[in-house]
């Protein structure tokens, strides 16, 4: 194994920002919605890999604010194409111009990109005024444009597009080396592809909790190279919410990958911890699973470094001990580690953490406040 290597499709958080338009499922953008989870649901995913859900940056407030959001990308198949032109004929950088316009408009003309962001920069930022305010919303939504334009790069030009470095290989090979299976567990940040991309230095098969939307428009960076799908799904709205597919993967000595930082489902596997200065809402369904199985969490955090350049790295370890049950308050301890390990990050990198969803509301992701910490 070498500490560096070239991540193909590692860049990414959603879709290629794009045009926006008018139709009967409302306004509608070029950001995906999130795709990998962390928790089971019934149908969509409960946890995500990248930025944007149907609660995204320009889409329309109201009534249906709260309601359950799918993996499936939202925006036109136009604003792709664009996109992908440019990338295909002159590179990263014309689709880098063309969004500094595209993220411009969101924050200028979109109240609803400005207030989905203001979820987390007010709380990262909590003596910014007006001005400066709206100089983070933007710098916040270009940097994940970056992201997305690059994954879609790095699919359409080759992998030698962006170089990723990883200095704690060595560290993840013991693990994989052990042969007893392990969670890969990621977070809104950088770009969850550029984890997803160790699997170039991963001897072992990647399965993913994730929700697949049929016709989704956006592509993977594999989708662009016609190349298999390098992981294996397993979906969240299936029987059990999949954890009978999870646990066997990890009784085989594989990878699971899920997301630490977005829930969606039932309150027995949720719990308020202290992010940023106040409780926002985290899963604890993959310790319980980890518990169960008895096999470590590996927390990867992925950053943008440069131009052209991915860094990734491990935070944290958690080794959760066997046969702690299924009361969710028992795992208090080691969802706090993981979040204080997020919370780290979000200081040092203030613009690449891209959870749009407001983790912060008690009766978001379909989790009521009263009934926080509580069951099973």
């Amino acid at each position: 194994m070498s500490g560096k290597s070239n991540y193909e499709g590692n860049a990414g958080q959603g879709n290629v920002p794009g045009t926006e338009e008018d139709g009967k499922r409302g306004r509608r953008t070029a950001f995906n919605s999130e795709s990998v989870t962390g928790e089971t649901h019934t149908r969509p995913d409960s946890g995500t890999a990248d930025g944007m859900s149907e609660n995204a940056p320009g889409e329309e407030e109201g009534a249906d604010s709260k309601r359950q959001w799918t993996s499936k990308s939202v925006g036109s198949r136009l604003g792709h194409w664009i996109f992908y032109m440019l990338i295909r004929i002159g590179g990263r950088l014309p689709a880098y111009a063309l969004l500094a316009f595209v993220g411009f408009y969101y924050t200028a003309f979109s109240p609803s990109a400005r207030k989905k962001a203001s979820h987390y920069l007010k709380r990262r930022f909590p003596d910014a005024g007006p001005l400066g305010r709206f100089f983070q919303t933007y710098r916040l939504i270009f940097n994940l444009g970056t992201v997305l334009v690059d994954r879609a790069a790095a699919g359409i030009l080759g992998p030698d597009t962006l170089k990723g470095s990883f200095p704690q290989e060595e560290e993840l090979a013991e693990i994989i080396r052990s042969g007893k299976g392990f969670i890969l567990m990621m977070s809104h940040v950088g770009c969850w592809q550029v984890a997803i991309s160790a699997q170039g230095f991963m001897d072992t098969p990647i399965n993913m909790l994730m929700h697949e939307a049929e016709g989704d428009i956006d592509r993977q960076y594999f989708e662009h190279s016609g190349e298999a799908k390098p992981y294996r799904v397993i979906d969240p709205g299936g029987y059990l919410g999949g954890a009978l597919e999870m646990t066997a993967a990890l009784k085989r000595g594989e990878c699971l990958c899920v997301m630490g930082d977005r829930v969606m489902g039932s309150a027995g596997n949720v719990m308020a911890v202290p992010f940023l200065g106040k409780a926002a809402l985290f899963p604890a369904g993959a310790f319980k699973i980890a518990s169960s199985a008895g096999v470590p969490i590996v927390v990867v955090f992925s950053r943008k470094t440069g131009l052209s350049t991915y860094s990734m790295e491990i935070g944290e370890v958690i080794h959760v001990p066997s046969g702690k049950g299924r009361k969710v308050e028992k795992y208090r301890d080691h969802v706090t580690t993981y979040v204080e390990a997020l919370e780290a990050y979000c200081v040092e990198n203030p613009f690449q953490f891209f959870n749009f969803f407001d983790m912060w509301d008690k009766e978001g992701g379909g989790v009521r406040g009263d009934r926080l910490g509580g069951r099973n």
